[in-house]
C-alpha cells in the first residue's frame, strides 16, 4: 500500500476536523440549498470538489501550483477574480428576486450549471489550491513509493471527503429550501438572502479567508 493505514486515518479524521466548520464553500452550497433545493446544492458540491479536483490534483502532483505560491501577484489576481465571480453570482441572484414574479416563474438553475458554477468558484479561490499544497506532503512518506502516486492517492481522499461534509450541508439547507419552495411570499425573502449571503462570501474572499475544500 503506498500510504500506511494509520497514516492515512490520520488524515481522513484531520481533514473532516478542518472542514466540518462553516467555510466559503460550505456558505455557498447553503445558499444553493435554500435558494434552489437540496438537487442543485448537491451538484454544487460535486463541481468544487470532485470537479475541481480534476484540475487540483495533476496540478500538485505534477508541481505546477508553486508558480501560483511563488508569485503574489499571480495568487492575488487568482483570488480577486473569484472574489468578483461570486459576488457576481449573488447580484445575479438579487436582481431575480422579484415580488411579482410567481413562485413558478423564477428561473431554475440546471444541476450541471450548478456543479459548473462550483467547481468555477473553487478553482479561482486560491486558497483551497495552496492548503493543499502545503498540508498533503505532510502526510506523505518517501521511503514508500512514488510521492506523486502519495498526493493524488492524499488530494483524492480529501476530495471524498469534502463531499461528505458538504454534501450533508447541501441536504440541510436543502430541507429549508423545500419548504421556502411552497411558500411564495418566503420564496421572496429566501432568494434575497441567499443572494446576499453569496455577496458577502464574496467580500470574504477578498479581506482574506482559506477553506480546506
Amino acid at each position: 500500500m503506498p500510504i500506511d493505514l494509520s497514516l492515512w486515518t490520520a488524515f481522513v479524521g484531520t481533514v473532516i476536523l478542518m472542514q466540518v466548520p462553516p467555510g466559503p464553500d460550505s456558505m455557498l452550497v447553503m445558499a444553493r440549498g435554500i435558494g434552489h433545493g437540496r438537487g442543485v446544492a448537491l451538484f454544487t458540491v460535486l463541481g468544487m470538489t470532485l470537479g475541481a479536483g480534476l484540475v487540483q490534483l495533476p496540478l500538485i502532483a505534477f508541481g505546477l501550483s508553486s508558480l501560483v505560491h511563488a508569485s503574489p501577484v499571480a495568487f492575488n489576481l487568482l483570488r480577486w477574480a473569484g472574489a468578483a465571480y461570486i459576488m457576481w453570482l449573488g447580484f445575479r441572484l438579487l436582481l431575480s428576486a422579484s415580488a411579482t414574479i410567481p413562485t413558478g416563474d423564477i428561473k431554475a438553475l440546471r444541476p450541471l450549471a450548478a456543479a459548473r458554477e462550483g467547481m468555477i468558484a473553487n478553482l479561482s479561490n486560491p486558497w483551497p489550491l495552496m492548503f493543499m499544497v502545503a498540508f498533503l506532503p505532510q502526510f506523505v512518506d518517501p521511503h514508500r513509493g512514488s510521492v506523486t502516486l502519495q498526493l493524488v492517492l492524499l488530494g483524492a481522499t480529501q476530495k471524498i471527503t469534502g463531499v461528505l461534509v458538504l454534501g450533508a450541508y447541501a441536504l440541510a439547507s436543502g430541507a429549508v429550501g423545500a419548504w421556502v419552495m411552497r411558500h411564495p411570499r418566503a420564496r421572496l425573502w429566501q432568494q434575497r438572502l441567499a443572494g446576499c449571503l453569496i455577496i458577502g462570501l464574496g467580500v470574504r474572499m477578498v479581506i482574506g479567508g482559506s477553506t480546506s475544500r
